[in-house]
């Protein structure tokens, strides 16, 4: 049998596991072992399902009107060194001929 954490409010041994989590019965504290860090850290995928990085390559899959303006970023356009954020439009990146932009991963495919 695995030995469990105590709790770490309490110090309780009575720990017991419910799923992810560890339950302490004694004050009702719920804590998970898994890192802050990696449980708030969503996955980015492209079109296709590939899970993108920082600093991959991507291609646009079809035109992209700017908003605000008369531009298009044409179908096929290879974007490099992208960078990964948090939000709607959640790449970063200098798209060739026109600049710094933030773009939709579900407008790109991984290369």
């Amino acid at each position: 049998m695995a030995q469990l954490p105590n709790c770490p409010e309490c110090n309780s041994s009575y720990t017991y596991e419910d799923g992810h989590f560890y339950v302490c019965p004694e004050c009702a504290h719920e804590w998970s072992d898994i890192p802050a860090e990696e449980e708030s850290r969503s996955i980015t995928r492209d079109a296709h399902g590939t899970e993108l990085n920082d600093g991959d390559n991507v291609t646009v899959i079809k035109d992209l009107k700017v908003k605000g303006s008369s531009i298009v970023v044409k179908q096929g356009t290879n974007i490099k060194d992208i960078k990964i954020i948090e939000g709607d439009h959640d790449i970063d990146c200098k798209v060739p001929g026109h600049g710094s932009m933030q773009l939709k991963s579900e407008f790109l495919k991984k290369i």
